[in-house]
């Protein structure tokens, strides 16, 4: 069974939407699919029920990858559907006002989802809490969004497994998406992104995203992706495992490879969680030119961890985009970008070039620059 539907009656209207050049400022340009979250908070680590209050802000995993590409100085647009919308137009300032393009966003859907965080403390995880029923994305259907215009100039897709688990329409949207920007001649990412409480529509994560993948360049993920969605067992790096070596993670690396002959490259985050607050970081790169490892950092204390395997997966596309040749230095500061992540509250990265290879050139102590 297909993702996408047939043509024939009943085929959603196709509504033009405004086209921009294919790379503003010279820059290569780079695509982002999926759904902006209304993302609420309570304050000082406490429990959504003890919430007084709510701080308010904006994520997404596309929205935070169009995010950090635009801050490390790439053409970032970012595609969605959310209605139009006192919430949706303040979300799209936002992320105009973070470098991204949202001109091709569609206006639809009765609502913008919504995720409650808890944020973890000590030996107290973090604990996230969906609202998408009847989002925008979640009722987004095939032939909506006209990709041969928005995909004009278009160097690198991005998407994840999130969009897809919302509902079969979206699924079939996603694949959409995929195949067209593959026909465009854009390298095509996929962040795998398991969320075991969207999966909820009947298809199975492994359907969909082999499906997906096989249309993919470049899987970005972490062991539980590996292992949810497509059953490859990894060592878990957990409590006493802090001395494991990354290298351990090559096998599964290379069972994906296996498993989809055309990826070019699989980036996958390593994370040793010794408590909420104190967590090890490090990733691995499998390219054709090898295997790849980078210094692990010590992350203490994680002030908000939401967000940094999509600012990982934007320094992939930023090292894959401009030094091909290089996959140390892409995965060097891929990993640096996402350690830096941990220290910034939301789920956007805003950090730049300079800050990033300030900390991959060997500087961890943190010292005040003036």
């Amino acid at each position: 069974m297909s993702l996408l539907p047939s043509d024939g009656e009943g085929t959603p209207t196709v509504t033009a939407l405004p086209t921009q050049s294919a790379s503003r400022r010279g820059l290569a340009r780079v695509v982002t699919f999926g759904e902006l979250l209304l993302r609420l908070v309570p304050p000082d680590n406490r429990l959504l029920e003890q919430a007084p209050t709510f701080e308010v802000g904006f994520a997404g995993a596309e929205a935070n990858v169009a995010v950090s590409v635009a801050r490390f100085g790439l053409d970032a647009c970012y595609v969605s559907r959310m209605p139009d919308n006192p919430m949706s137009r303040a979300g799209r300032r936002l992320l105009e006002g973070c470098g991204v393009d949202t001109s091709q966003v569609l206006d639809g859907g009765d609502r913008l989802g919504i995720y409650f965080v808890e944020q973890g403390v000590a030996q107290r995880p973090s604990r996230v809490l969906y609202d998408r029923g009847s989002s925008g994305m979640a009722s987004i259907e095939p032939k909506q969004i006209p990709w041969s215009s928005v995909l004009d100039g278009c160097a690198w897709f991005h998407t994840s497994g999130i969009t897809p688990a919302l509902s079969q329409s979206a699924a079939a949207a996603t694949a959409e998406a995929v195949i067209a920007a593959r026909a465009a001649g854009a390298t095509v990412s996929i962040d795998l992104n398991y969320r075991a409480q969207l999966w909820r529509w009947g298809r199975t994560p492994r359907e969909v995203m082999t499906e997906l993948v096989n249309e993919t360049d470049v899987v970005v993920g972490n062991e539980e992706d590996l292992e949810k969605v497509f059953g490859i067992a990894v060592p878990a790096f957990r409590g006493p495992s802090l001395d494991l070596d990354p290298r351990a993670y090559e096998p599964a690396c290379d069972a994906l490879r296996r498993m989809f002959p055309q990826l070019r490259a699989v980036a996958v985050t390593v994370r040793t969680s010794v408590s909420a607050s104190d967590n090890f970081w490090t990733g691995v790169l499998a390219t054709d030119s090898g295997f790849f490892t980078t210094r692990r950092y010590h992350i203490t204390p994680v002030l908000d961890r939401l967000g940094a395997g999509d600012a990982f997966a934007a320094g992939i596309i930023r090292g894959m985009l401009q030094n091909p040749g290089a996959p140390q230095g892409t995965l060097d500061f891929a990993v640096a970008a996402s350690c830096l992540k941990h220290s910034i509250r939301g789920d956007f990265n805003l950090l730049g070039v300079d800050e990033v290879l300030h900390l991959a050139h060997g500087d961890t102590s943190g010292r005040i620059v003036r």
